[in-house]
């Protein structure tokens, strides 16, 4: 059977509900886990953790790098905590406490930034972070998941609790595209291939994921076979996957909603540039600040679509026939 559901709609399910029910399952098995929570427990929908495990759980209030520094002395005393912010101010407000007081002392924090590019929407462009995961991907040892709709949470979560380290989760918080099974198992740092295809490969993740699918239904009506991968793990990245489209393919088009410098689209370039050069075309933002708007008026704005996935697929393939 396959693991996408055969219609896809949105789901019925806040991320930010998915998230939380995750979360207090897993505080429930482990009484070390801690909700650190920067004035958002609303907004990221950590609420009800804290009316399960009301000693479990501290709203720092507007103070990131506080709460960051606080996550690190819990983390130094065995305990294990989850630092919730808006993603701008997850990442790049605090980057230096998260580099020398989490991650240069080897501790074990997991952060959570909420609204990642233009999820962000009606925020505007302050909080719409399109460059956290390059900042994240340069923390050694960093580990960067970004989550394609609600059905992962279980597993994500659960494997943040049990393995130590720096986690980044980067998720949206409201409904998205419900696009797995209930039940599906996801395994950290190993894409998922949704269709196989030889002419070119589309590697995507969080909301783009969606829009690979619809792109590859674009293509194919125009007799083009595309692969579609769901890379949700960023950093460590699934290097044989890359690689193998590579080889299969002969054609990469990577799309993000991010930056289209420093996250996926550069660490595909990268892991293709060191083993199997071959052309690879990015869909993301280039050069640009974020901008108030809708979801779905911000992605048309800045080209996060179905429709660029596709003609950046033929610019690929024709980039490819021309090395032949």
């Amino acid at each position: 059977m396959s693991i996408l559901l055969d219609n896809f709609a949105p789901d019925t399910v806040e991320m930010r509900q998915a998230y939380c029910d995750a979360m207090i399952r897993e505080a429930t098995a482990n009484e070390k886990i801690m909700v650190i929570d920067a004035d958002v427990s609303h907004s990221v929908g950590t609420g009800r953790f804290y009316e399960a495990f009301p000693d479990r759980a501290i709203n720092c209030g507007i103070m990131e790098a506080h709460a960051v520094g606080m996550s690190a002395g819990m983390s130094a005393t065995g305990l294990i905590p989850f630092f919730h912010a808006f993603g701008i101010f997850a990442t790049r407000r605090v980057f230096d406490q998260i580099f020398i007081s989490c991650a240069y002392q080897k501790l074990n924090v997991k952060i959570i930034g909420a609204d990642p590019g233009v999820t962000a929407a009606t925020n505007g462009g302050t909080h719409m972070p399109f460059e956290d995961l390059g900042l994240m991907r340069l923390i050694p040892g960093a580990t960067i998941i970004e989550p394609a709709d609600a059905t992962m949470y279980g597993q994500i979560v659960h494997d943040m609790a049990s393995n130590y380290g720096i986690y980044y989760l980067r998720t949206s918080r409201r409904k998205t595209v419900r696009i797995y099974r209930d039940g599906v198992k996801f395994e950290t740092g190993k894409a998922i291939q949704l269709y196989d295809g030889s002419d070119v490969a589309i590697i995507a993740c969080g909301i783009m994921v969606y829009e690979a699918i619809k792109a590859r239904d674009l293509l194919k009506a125009e007799g083009i076979d595309a692969r579609v991968l769901d890379m949700h793990t960023l950093k460590p990245l699934d290097k044989a996957a890359v690689i193998g489209a590579a080889v299969d393919c002969g054609a990469i088009v990577t799309a993000e909603n991010h930056n289209a410098v420093g996250g996926l689209g550069s660490a595909v370039c990268e892991a293709v540039a060191d083993e199997y050069p071959v052309p690879v075309e990015r869909v993301g933002v280039f050069e640009s600040f974020g901008e108030v708007g809708t979801q779905d008026f911000l992605q048309k704005r800045f080209k996060l679509t179905a429709e660029e996935i596709a003609r950046k697929a033929k610019i690929c393939i024709e980039r490819k026939g021309k090395r032949l």
